[in-house]
C-alpha cells in the first residue's frame, strides 16, 4: 500500500512541476522579451518604418522621429515651447547599418542639407514585445515605438 501511495505522491508531483515550468517558462520569456534580449528579428523588415519617441518636459515638449528607407535614414527633431507655443524642428539625414544581432547603428551627419562638424549617432536595440515594435537606446534606455504598430494597437483599443 504504502508503494502505491509513494508512486501516485511521485507522479503527482511530476505532473506539478511540469505545469509549473510551463508557467515559469512564460515568464521568463516576457521577461526576456522586456529587455530585449534572445530575440531573433534577423528576418523582421525595418525599410520604411518610422519610430516615434515623445518626451514631455515642464518647459517644452519634444517628438522625434527616427524614417527608415533602405540604409537611408532622417531624424526629426520637434520642440513645441510650451510658454510660447512656438514649434521648431531640425531635420537630420544620414545613413543606417544593421548587425544580425539586431543592433541598428545610427549616424545622421547632415543638417537640412548641410554637412554638420559633429554628427547625431544613436546606437539602438530591435526588440518586439506584445507584436510592437520598439528602438531602444542604448545609452539613454529612451524607446522608440514603431508608428505602424502604435496605430494597429490604438485602433484595436477603441473597438
Amino acid at each position: 500500500m504504502k508503494k502505491i501511495f509513494v508512486g501516485i505522491l511521485f507522479f503527482g508531483a511530476t505532473f506539478g512541476l511540469k505545469a509549473q515550468y510551463g508557467s515559469l517558462n512564460d515568464i521568463l520569456t516576457r521577461l526576456e522579451e522586456r529587455k530585449g534580449v534572445n530575440q531573433h528579428l534577423e528576418t523582421v523588415n525595418i525599410d520604411n518604418k518610422k519610430f516615434v519617441f515623445i518626451k514631455d518636459e515642464t518647459d517644452h515638449t519634444e517628438r522625434d522621429f527616427i524614417v527608415i528607407k533602405g540604409n537611408k535614414v532622417t531624424y526629426v527633431e520637434v520642440f513645441d515651447d510650451k510658454t510660447t507655443g512656438e514649434t521648431s524642428s531640425n531635420v537630420f539625414s544620414g545613413d543606417i547599418v544593421r548587425n544580425k544581432k539586431n543592433i541598428i547603428s545610427l549616424r545622421a551627419d547632415m543638417l537640412e542639407n548641410q554637412k554638420v562638424p559633429i554628427p547625431v549617432t544613436k546606437t539602438l536595440l530591435l526588440t518586439r514585445q506584445d507584436d510592437i515594435l520598439y528602438l531602444i537606446d542604448i545609452n539613454t534606455r529612451a524607446r522608440w515605438i514603431d508608428e505602424e504598430s502604435f496605430s494597429k494597437t490604438k485602433a484595436k483599443a477603441k473597438k
